[in-house]
């Protein structure tokens, strides 16, 4: 992982925790797949990608999180919930906007995707 995304995921996972969240994991990787963070809040284990840009030359952050992307995480999260069997779900996107190595913007965007 370069340091642009160290840094986003780092910020990401602060962010989370300032809202209320647990970590619960980190960079999640199966054989296909890996998830960047793991949180719960309440009763609900949250999957998120995090996309760290300095700029939106090639588009939003967000728009990166494909639908192969999202299917390889949810595979990946199948996974992680079989330890979780009594926990609902969702899939969260985070845009970290980086000016060098400084953070200017986090945007958090809760139920990005669904399992279809």
């Amino acid at each position: 992982m370069n340091a642009k995304g160290k840094l986003g995921e780092e910020c990401a996972a602060n962010f989370l925790e300032a809202k209320g969240y647990s970590i619960v994991a980190r960079n999640f990787r199966i054989r296909s797949a890996e998830i960047d963070i793991i949180a719960k809040v309440d009763n609900v284990i949250v999957f998120v990608e995090v996309k760290a840009r300095s700029n939106i030359r090639h588009g939003l952050p967000s728009e990166a999180v494909t639908l192969r992307k999202q299917k390889k995480i949810i595979e990946a999260a199948s996974i992680f919930l079989q330890d979780f069997p009594d926990y609902a779900c969702r899939f969260d996107v985070m845009e970290v906007y980086l000016t060098g190595e400084r953070v200017k913007e986090v945007n958090h965007i809760e139920n990005a995707f669904e399992v279809s």
